[in-house]
Parts: C-alpha cells; sequence; structure tokens
C-alpha cells in the first residue's frame, strides 16, 4: 500500500458497483480517490427513478443474490448489511409461469423444495440432493479460487485444490447437458436453466461450472434490500465516503493525458486534473475506443466485433392505481419456449416472434415504493443487442406482453396505468455508453471465461486498470463488487513497484 508519504491520486470512471467498490477499496488502501460520473445520479445501471406521482422504481438490477459478496465488502470496511439497509428473504423465492393453470412456486424452504420437485418428477428429489451438492462444491472452489483472480496468467490457476477439482467444475460441459443429466421434466429443466440467463449466454452455451449459481439462487436464497437496490448503492457510497473518497457526478471524462505509458492528466469538460493510476470502471469498450488513442488501446475494432454480448433489454416501469392480486415478488414467463427466443437473441439476432419476459413487483414486499393501494411494475424482456427500437417497436412489445400478463392475472392493467415509461437498447447506450446498447455484459460463455475475457490491465498504458462485466470476473452485481476488488489491488499492486 502506498505510505503516507507516497499517497496517490486515483481517479475511478463510473459510479456503478464496479466503480464504487474500486473507490472503496483504494481509499481503504490510503489513496485520494475521485469518482467522475455521467450521468446526475450515483449508481450506474442501478440508479433510481423517483416519480412525482409517488413511484421509486429500481432501473435495473432487482435480483439480490449471492449475498455473501455483499457481506465480505462491507466486512472489509468494518460494517455489514444491515448497518445501512434492511434485507428480506422473498418465499417464494420467485414464480414460474409455464402456462395459466400451470406455474411453479419456488419456495424459500429447502425441504420444500425438494418435495416440489418430487411431485413434479418423481425420483428428481434425490437427483436435486446430488446436483445442489456438485453444485456447492463449484461455488465454493469458484469464489475461493476463481472468482478473485485477475485472470492475466495461466499461472493463476495453478493451485492444488482446483486441479484437483478440475473436473468436478466441468468448464468443458454444457450447463444445458449437466442439468439434463439429473432431470428430465422441462419445467425442472427450465428452473435449473435459467440462471444463465443472469450470465448472459444460452444453456448450451455455458460451461457447466455455472451450475454455482444455482447453489447460489436455491441455497443461499432471494433477497430483497427494503427501498430497492439504490439503498444498496447509497450505502457503498456511503462506506466509499467514510473512507474519504470524492464523487463527480453530471461530469464525464473526455480523454487522458499520456506520456511514457502512463496516464498524467484526466480530462474532463470542467477540468483536467493530475492522476497517478485510473480505474476504468465505466463502459470498457468506450474507454477503449472511444477516449483512448488508437496506439493506446488493448483491442482493435474486429476483436470487440467478435465478443459474444449479453442481452439488451426492453424494460417498462408502470405505475397501477390498484393491488394486482396474483403476481409476486418476481414472476418469470416461461409460457414460450425459451430456446426460440435465446435463438432470436443470439444466433439470429431479431425482435422475438413470442417472447419470454420477467415482471418484478416490488410494491409486494416493500410499501415505499408505490403509493398506497398501488403497484410499482418492472417488466424486462431480453433482447439482442444493437437492436432498432424505436416507439412504434416498444409500443407493440407492450401490447403482446401486457395481454399475456392480464391474462395470466384474470385482471386489467394497462386500463390502471397513472405511469408508463419504456427503456430499451438506445437508452443504454445514449446513458451508460453500453457496448451494443447490452444490459448485462459480456455473455459468461467458455471462450470468454477468465484469462479469455478483456484484460483487466491495459497493456500499453500501465497504470490504466478496467473493472466492471466486461472483464473478470463476468455480467451480475455480485460480480461488478469483486470486479472492483481486483482492479484496485492489481493496481495497488503497480503502484508499489513504482
Amino acid at each position: 500500500m502506498p505510505g503516507p508519504n507516497t499517497i496517490k491520486n486515483i481517479a475511478v470512471i463510473g459510479s456503478g458497483f464496479a466503480g464504487l467498490s474500486a473507490a472503496s477499496y483504494l481509499a481503504k488502501a490510503g489513496c485520494n480517490v475521485e469518482v467522475f460520473e455521467k450521468n446526475e445520479d450515483i449508481g450506474g445501471r442501478a440508479r433510481q427513478m423517483r416519480t412525482d406521482n409517488g413511484y421509486l422504481f429500481d432501473m435495473g438490477p432487482s435480483w439480490y443474490w449471492m449475498p455473501d459478496v455483499f457481506e465480505k465488502f462491507f466486512n472489509d470496511f468494518g460494517y455489514k448489511p444491515a448497518d445501512f439497509y434492511d434485507l428480506r428473504l422473498l418465499d417464494p423465492e420467485y414464480v414460474i409461469v409455464f402456462g395459466k393453470d400451470d406455474v411453479m412456486e419456488v419456495p424459500a424452504s429447502v425441504p420444500a423444495l425438494f418435495g416440489l420437485f418430487e411431485r413434479i418428477e418423481k425420483g428428481s428429489a434425490d437427483a436435486l440432493k446430488l446436483f445442489l451438492r456438485e453444485a456447492a462444491f463449484k461455488y465454493r472452489v469458484g469464489m475461493n479460487k476463481l472468482v478473485y483472480k485477475p485472470g492475466l496468467s495461466i499461472r493463476e490457476f495453478a493451485d492444488a485444490e482446483l486441479v484437483k477439482g478440475l473436473f468436478r467444475l466441468q468448464v468443458f460441459t454444457s450447463l444445458s447437458a449437466h442439468v439434463r443429466k439429473y432431470f428430465k421434466d422441462p419445467r425442472l429443466v427450465a428452473l435449473m436453466e435459467f440462471p444463465a440467463l443472469f450470465l448472459g449466454a444460452m444453456a448450451e452455451d455455458t460451461p457447466a461450472m455455472y451450475s454455482l449459481m444455482n447453489h447460489a439462487g436455491l441455497k443461499l436464497g432471494t433477497w430483497y434490500p427494503m427501498g430497492g437496490f439504490g439503498n444498496v448503492v447509497e450505502a457503498m457510497k456511503e462506506v466509499a465516503v467514510r473512507q474519504g473518497v470524492k464523487f463527480y457526478a453530471e461530469e464525464p471524462v473526455t480523454g487522458f493525458k499520456i506520456k511514457q505509458g502512463k496516464i498524467t492528466n484526466v480530462e474532463t469538460q470542467y477540468r483536467a486534473r493530475e492522476f497517478d493510476g485510473v480505474i476504468g470502471a465505466a463502459d470498457y469498450h468506450h474507454i477503449d475506443q472511444k477516449l483512448l488513442e488508437p496506439q493506446y488501446r488493448n483491442y482493435s475494432p474486429k476483436y470487440w466485433a467478435g465478443r459474444v454480448l449479453a442481452p439488451s433489454a426492453l424494460i417498462y416501469y408502470l405505475g397501477v392505481t390498484k393491488k394486482v392480486k396474483k403476481l409476486k415478488h418476481h414472476t418469470l414467463f416461461f409460457d414460450e419456449d425459451l430456446k426460440v427466443h435465446a435463438q432470436q437473441i443470439y444466433k439470429q439476432p431479431q425482435w422475438p416472434t413470442k417472447p419470454l419476459f420477467y415482471v418484478c413487483c416490488t410494491s409486494k414486499t416493500d410499501a415505499n415504493v408505490a403509493p398506497e393501494g398501488h403497484e410499482n411494475i418492472f417488466i424486462l424482456m431480453p433482447l439482442a443487442v444493437n437492436m432498432a427500437d424505436g416507439e412504434e417497436m416498444r409500443e407493440k412489445y407492450f401490447e403482446i406482453i401486457m395481454k399475456r400478463l392480464e391474462d395470466y392475472c384474470g385482471e386489467s392493467i394497462s386500463d390502471h396505468l397513472d405511469y408508463k415509461k419504456s427503456y430499451c437498447v438506445s437508452d443504454f447506450k445514449n446513458d451508460y455508453n453500453s457496448f451494443g446498447g447490452n444490459a448485462y455484459g459480456l455473455a459468461n460463455t467458455l471462450s470468454q471465461t477468465a484469462i479469455l475475457k478483456p484484460s483487466i490491465r491495459n497493456k500499453q498504458v500501465k497504470n490504466l486498470f478496467y473493472a466492471g462485466h466486461l472483464t473478470v470476473p463476468g455480467p451480475g452485481v455480485p460480480p461488478a463488487i469483486i470486479s472492483g476488488n481486483i482492479a484496485a489491488t492489481q493496481l495497488l499492486k503497480y503502484l508499489q513497484n513504482q
């Protein structure tokens, strides 16, 4: 760590979970840290939107999985999540709709989960026990031996336990094939494969190692931070501020001065400041291709064009002037063919013919996100990146989705709206400089895992490191928090050697 007489000045670009994490760890190590955020609010994709008529929407993340990652972050600074926000375990964790009268409620209790599986497919309770035992192993080894690695060298993985457990990790087996060894009923298969959506790829293209996500969801629980994910952002920001971090909102970075292979100045429209190091926690592609001159870029346009991106999304934020009885906190609509929709995201990019979608109704758990007697509804439809998303197309899919949602709920919703806003590909690009308008980052396919992801270190600029969902360890809120930690650690190692 920098000593008391060698305090380093660090710029962090972007204030999403990765930027907040990196800033906090760097400041704790004794650095002066300044965070530059493009938008008005801190939090990146996890910003909140408060309407004039009393609704509070989380604009992005809505699934609180892997609570141990959040706990580790706060513990590292002498706190715990409960010091800042109230966590509620959801039960049911979520609901999957396969048809109007074919609905699966996933219980928070593991014994109840075994009972659910056994009722659907005889013998599957015992299969689930074996599956989750393997998933727990992958989670433990993955979190302890893989996830916190910077992915800079294959030598990082020369660990006895890791090598010994290589076959059990099933890096070269697909998640789809792995799930089908244990379960036959298509509803159970869909339940076990759906976490791959968080990883941004089809289950056929996702390594079976990521069944660790089943352990995260089914064993560690699905939680909700009261007040929404914005409260998690505020908590992490408060930790950063207590470490001495300064924040500059509505001040996007516009460029750098680079001398002898090092950034010396970071430039915004308001200032040009000297810094000893930089964490690029904004969109990696934007920094690499737009902010850096060609000789300082890590990758070529051809390289980026060959990346497999996680989906974008069409999102609706709805305020409803009544209670919708049948909705739970999380509802997944799998009443159409998942494989067809996935192919229309990844293989033949197009607007989906029969889309799957997800509905989050936070007002079922949190009375403070909507006026009394109203509902706060967030609807997300996964979508291929770089799609044209004009108002006519957004309205077309709103009607398609609302018809299916209302048919399921057995009541009108669209006639009871007092707030409606859509958000799609072009908004991701405009608000976050998002590569292709992606919502989640880079897909966790085998060819984009660990050392095969875009490097956390700039190879041309010695004091520039990257964090976020386009580098290690991957997409999702917990990986973003971990990514900030990794990037901060690597920058500190560089500074120590100067």
